[in-house]
């Protein structure tokens, strides 16, 4: 039996996901902070929810550290978590701006940890969770914490840019199929964290919004479909990429830097101290 972990699987589009590697007979880990929507999340499902704190990395130490010891191998990880349009500036645990420390940094450690897990798997898939709006990101190297100027919404998308390209430089410095997936305009409980400007946002992009099922589908699509290859991404097929069937996308110019892919990995090692270089045949 195929093994899978869901980051941010107590409910939304990680929850939907988690429900269906279950029905196509994986044995899910649903990874989430909260313990009593991750014990439900996971009733229903049928997986198994362990504590996952993405913005704290002694909890993905932890998380690791114990999947390891129990597994020892991984067929399936789905990097999904993340927080959105934090209004004001927050930090996490380890002092990193929260919406690049979860969404990115969190996530980088995750798979960094668990790489001898997934090289040990016949098949390893990682599949990375973005947004359409990655479009609108850059990443400010001179200030990735947003110190200097904090703009909820280009803090967000910065962390989407960095999705993309860590996966991508991922799928270069392994032999691990990494994909991209984005579910497009979704009901989710992702932007639960107040703002009264982006609320109002949220809410009138929702009124084309699909189903957190629905926007489950891309990354269904990228955890299972068999014709999937490393480096390419997976979205809705409809107008502007908010809503529709699941198929292949193209990601940002700027998604595509290798340049900027390789200063984001060696920043990345340096904050979370993963390095993966000694795990993997990075060149």
């Amino acid at each position: 039996m195929d093994i899978a972990i869901v980051t941010g699987a107590s409910g939304g589009i990680g929850y939907h996901t988690a429900l269906q590697l279950a029905a196509d007979g994986k044995q899910v880990i649903l990874a989430a902070r909260d313990r009593e929507r991750g014990l439900a999340a996971a009733a229903r499902t049928g997986g198994t929810w362990w504590e996952l704190d993405l913005g704290d990395l002694a909890s993905v130490r932890r998380f690791a550290r114990r999947f390891l010891e129990t597994y020892g191998r991984l067929d399936l990880l789905i990097n999904n978590a993340g927080v959105m349009a934090v209004p004001r500036r927050e930090l996490t645990t380890d002092g990193f701006e929260r919406q690049f420390g979860v969404n990115h940094l969190g996530h980088f450690a995750l798979t960094g940890l668990l790489l001898p897990a997934l090289q040990t798997a016949a098949a390893p898939r990682v599949v990375t969770v973005t947004s359409g709006l990655h479009r609108r990101g850059r990443m400010d190297f001179g200030d990735l914490m947003g110190r200097r100027r904090y703009r909820q919404f280009g803090a967000y998308a910065q962390s989407k840019l960095a999705n993309v390209l860590f996966a991508l430089e991922l799928g270069r410095r392994t032999s691990l199929t990494s994909v991209l997936a984005h579910p497009g305009v979704a009901h989710t409980g992702l932007a639960r964290t107040g703002g009264a400007v982006r609320d109002v946002l949220i809410r009138l992009a929702r009124l084309s919004a699909q189903s957190a099922e629905a926007g489950a589908l891309p990354i269904l699509r990228a955890a299972l479909g068999p014709e999937v290859r490393t480096g390419e991404a997976y979205g809705p097929d409809g107008p502007g990429e908010r809503r529709g069937r699941p198929t292949r996308i193209e990601v940002s110019e700027r998604g595509r830097d290798e340049a900027a892919a390789r200063r984001l990995w060696s920043i990345s090692e340096d904050l979370t101290g993963v390095r993966y270089g000694t795990l993997t045949n990075a060149q």
